[in-house]
């Protein structure tokens, strides 16, 4: 398998515990991929095919919810917060029966229409630690390596899991960076999250993390800088004191910023290598792929096993 990010050890430990022998390489160590740099709020966020991320996400949610009961290992806790600008019979019909907290905002819990939910926030760092551990109970190996080439991979099955890279790998030119910018200040006191977006389509969000609270965000198409920019950090603070002041004068612990890498369509699917092995991708899942992650890797594995 290549790739180390959430969706590929989450797909490693799907195969492993299946009882395949898997081998991840992975250019990056787990904390620096673009997955630690993640919210992480469940939600099926900037993803394509929508029915499909529901599918995959309503799975993946059963399974956050089962590892929710072990927060202080798995990293994932079930919190509650506002959806801003959604109003509830946007999502009722397929959310409502896997959420039974599901209901709309009221004016004194978000000024305008929104929804109120209980879902998996989730510690990324914490989270992929867990991951890893997991997958290598299970008899999986993880390598730091750098490939130029699929082909490089001595298996008889290759899993490519390798986001915004499969844009070179494959090669894959509908995959783009969306580039996504955080702050993470000290929390003031706020035990809930809120998405919401304004006017203009900038969003701010508040999410609380055992490392502080996470503010956010950005999403610039085709922007491949890893820098933090100090004026969009000043404007995201800005956003979220908005909707809560005592955010601004939280001090700043942290500046992040990770491209998430976007396709027309997340693809799950059956490819060849050139020398006829079995190719299996699961990449392109945008600002979603911990929404999705439990449900693609299933899929993948399936692929696998034919």
């Amino acid at each position: 398998m290549v790739g180390g990010g959430v969706v590929g050890l989450t797909t490693a430990v799907v195969l492993a515990e299946g009882g395949r022998r898997v081998r991840v390489w992975s250019r990056d160590a787990a904390e620096a991929t673009t997955s630690a740099v993640a919210g992480a709020l469940w939600w099926p966020y900037r993803i394509e095919p929508a029915t499909l991320a529901r599918t995959w996400g309503l799975r993946s949610l059963e399974v956050y919810e089962e590892l929710a009961r072990r927060p202080g290992t798995t990293g994932v806790r079930m919190v509650e917060g506002v959806l801003g600008e959604t109003p509830l019979d946007e999502v009722a019909g397929w959310l409502a029966a896997r959420v039974p907290e599901l209901r709309a905002a009221t004016p004194g819990e978000y000024a305008g229409p929104g929804v109120r939910a209980r879902l998996p926030l989730i510690d990324m760092p914490a989270h992929l630690a867990w991951l890893r551990e997991r997958f290598t109970a299970a008899g999986g190996v993880v390598e730091a390596r750098t490939v130029s080439s699929l082909a490089e991979a001595d298996a008889p099955v290759v899993v490519n899991c390798t986001g915004l890279a499969a844009r070179e790998l494959v090669p894959d030119p509908s995959v783009r960076p969306v580039r996504g910018q955080l702050v993470v200040v000290e929390n003031p006191g706020l035990d809930t999250w809120l998405v919401s977006r304004d006017a203009a389509g900038e969003y701010a969000y508040l999410f609380p993390q055992p490392g502080g609270l996470v503010l956010g965000g950005t999403a610039e198409e085709d922007v491949w800088s890893l820098e933090p920019d100090p004026a969009t950090a000043e404007a995201i603070v800005a956003r979220c004191a908005q909707l809560r002041p005592e955010v601004a004068g939280a001090k700043v612990l942290e500046h992040r910023v990770g491209l998430r890498p976007t396709r027309p369509a997340v693809r799950v699917e059956r490819d060849a290598l050139p020398d006829g092995r079995l190719l299996v991708h699961n990449y392109g899942h945008g600002g979603a792929g911990v929404t999705v992650a439990w449900g693609c890797a299933e899929e993948a594995a399936r692929l696998v096993t034919g």
